[in-house]
């Protein structure tokens, strides 16, 4: 009862709390508490900073009216129309005293429950699953450890929503092709880092917010209550497409969690079974093509464009360049493994053989490219090989 009086109070009261509003990114019930004020979240720990952030509110506040009151009371009972005459003294030994305990109390009372709070965050032991969190301009890769299953997350939102050709959708730049999947009532570990730059993993119903830093890794973790669907995004300025890289994470119970995961490693079996299958197999030209401009559209033409002309100065240009007339062993390369110190990541882990093999081909012979080069997969696993 205490804390639903609490959450009414601070709807109306905490306006300032404004800067700290997520109403947008979370799909459950629970979580949609207040529009204004900080939200209460889907975990223990969530709850915990927002009783604390209340808590210090309502500090600020009493403190806000005893010292305003004080002033405003001393302006209208000894203003100079009343004949009040200024006291002439410069020291008060009772009041300096005063001054300064009653302020350092106030501090060890609002230190206690805030310290308590961090140390609980951060205590990532005796978990019962360790998710990898990968950043990458702009995408999420996710990998269970102990298990056979890691995906790429990217934007799912349509081209035509960003562009203004069609209506905005609910989620708007806050949905993908592939959610992360964790078990309710279970203590998930993530562990945070970056294969390029700085980027930002964030949830706030789970009061998760942890730099992604290339070349180290960083910890946290959330035990979910409740099922749904819980969204945030990268909260790290990392490039131009920063603004398209949300976070979205759906949490089961555990037997459908259990279900879910032997169904993904299923699937990566399957994967792996069709992969030695295609390197027996060869693709035709029209194939490859539309295959290639799906892969293109979905990985691609945010950087080098649409039109495969580029971004002058920024993104190079794919229509008549040297590399994707000439030289397709240094083109596969690329798509490959990248290029260090450029935005060119690799795409080895992200793309399947034939995805790559197509989008090559596609990349060869679009925009008036026309080699005539055929690309299959066998030949991506010679370049990956190094034969």
């Amino acid at each position: 009862m205490k804390r639903h009086i609490t959450r009414l109070v601070a709807l109306g009261a905490s306006i300032p709390s404004i800067l700290f509003s997520t109403a947008i990114f979370a799909d459950s019930e629970m979580s949609e508490n207040s529009s204004l004020n900080l939200r209460y979240g889907a975990t223990d720990i969530s709850g915990q900073v927002y009783d604390l952030h209340m808590l210090m509110f309502f500090i600020c506040v009493a403190i806000a009216v005893v010292v305003f009151g004080v002033m405003f009371a001393s302006m209208y009972l000894h203003r100079k129309s009343r004949g009040a005459k200024p006291a002439n003294f410069h020291e008060n030994v009772k009041v300096e005293i005063a001054w300064t305990i009653v302020p350092f109390l106030i501090l060890i009372f609002m230190a206690v429950p805030a310290a308590k709070t961090l140390i609980a965050m951060e205590d990532t032991s005796e978990a019962d699953l360790t998710v990898v969190v990968t950043g990458s301009q702009w995408k999420w890769h996710y990998k269970y450890q102990d298990r056979d299953v890691e995906f790429y997350s990217l934007l799912a939102t349509q081209r035509e929503q960003i562009e203004n050709k069609f209506d905005k959708g609910k989620n708007y730049l806050l949905e993908v092709d592939r959610p992360l999947v964790i078990p309710t009532g279970k203590k998930v570990r993530f562990l945070i880092t970056s294969d390029d730059v700085i980027h930002s993993w964030w949830v706030p119903d789970f009061a998760v917010k942890k730099d992604a830093n290339p070349g180290f890794i960083n910890e946290s973790w959330a035990k979910v209550n409740e099922p749904g669907i819980y969204r945030g995004q990268c909260a790290e300025l990392c490039g131009k497409d920063h603004g398209y890289m949300p976070v979205v994470v759906i949490a089961k119970p555990p037997e459908e969690f259990d279900a879910w995961m032997a169904e993904q490693e299923a699937m990566a079996i399957r994967a792996k079974e069709e992969e030695q299958r295609l390197l027996s197999m060869n693709m035709s030209m029209d194939e490859l093509m539309r295959e290639g401009e799906r892969v293109y559209n979905a990985t691609c033409a945010a950087c080098h464009m649409p039109n495969g002309e580029g971004l002058p100065g920024v993104f190079p240009a794919l229509k008549g360049s040297k590399m994707a007339l000439e030289d397709q062993e240094g083109h596969i390369n690329i798509v490959l493994h990248g290029k260090a110190g450029t935005a060119m990541q690799a795409f080895g882990k992200m793309l399947s053989l034939k995805d790559i093999a197509a989008v090559v081909t596609y990349e060869r012979n679009a925009w008036g490219n026309n080699t005539g080069d055929m690309v299959q997969a066998k030949d991506v696993n010679d370049v990956a090989n190094g034969n």
